[in-house]
C-alpha cells in the first residue's frame, strides 16, 4: 500500500515537474529578444523595470493605454482620480517625464 503511495506521488511529482517547465518555456521570453541583456530595448536606466509588466506599461503603447485610461476616470469620477491621484510619487514621475523630454530633444537636435 505504501509502495503503491510512494509510486502515485511521484508520479504526481513528475508531472508537476513537466507542466512548471512547459509554462516556463510558454511565458518565458525567447532568450535573444532583448539583446541577450534581459532589458528592454531602449531602456537606459541599468535594468529598470526589470519585470516585462512594468517594461510593457511604460513602452509607448503601455503608457498611451495608462493615459487613456486616467483620462476616462477623470471624466467619468474626477473625485478619485484626484484622490487616486493623491498616491502617485510626484518626484518621481518629474523626473521620469525630464528624462524623457530631453531624450526627445537630444534625438531631435541630432537629426538635419
Amino acid at each position: 500500500m505504501v509502495d503503491r503511495d510512494a509510486n502515485a506521488r511521484s508520479l504526481i511529482y513528475t508531472k508537476l515537474s513537466q507542466s512548471r517547465e512547459e509554462l516556463r518555456s510558454i511565458l518565458d521570453p525567447p532568450p535573444g529578444e532583448y539583446g541577450g541583456s534581459g532589458t528592454a530595448p531602449g531602456n537606459g536606466h541599468g535594468g529598470f523595470p526589470r519585470s516585462r509588466t512594468m517594461q510593457m506599461l511604460l513602452s509607448g503603447r503601455g503608457l498611451g493605454t495608462l493615459g487613456a485610461l486616467a483620462g476616462g476616470l477623470l471624466i467619468a469620477r474626477p473625485a478619485l482620480a484626484l484622490r487616486l491621484l493623491r498616491f502617485v510619487p510626484a518626484s518621481a514621475v518629474a523626473k521620469m517625464l525630464m528624462a524623457k523630454a530631453v531624450g526627445m530633444l537630444k534625438s531631435k537636435s541630432g537629426e538635419p
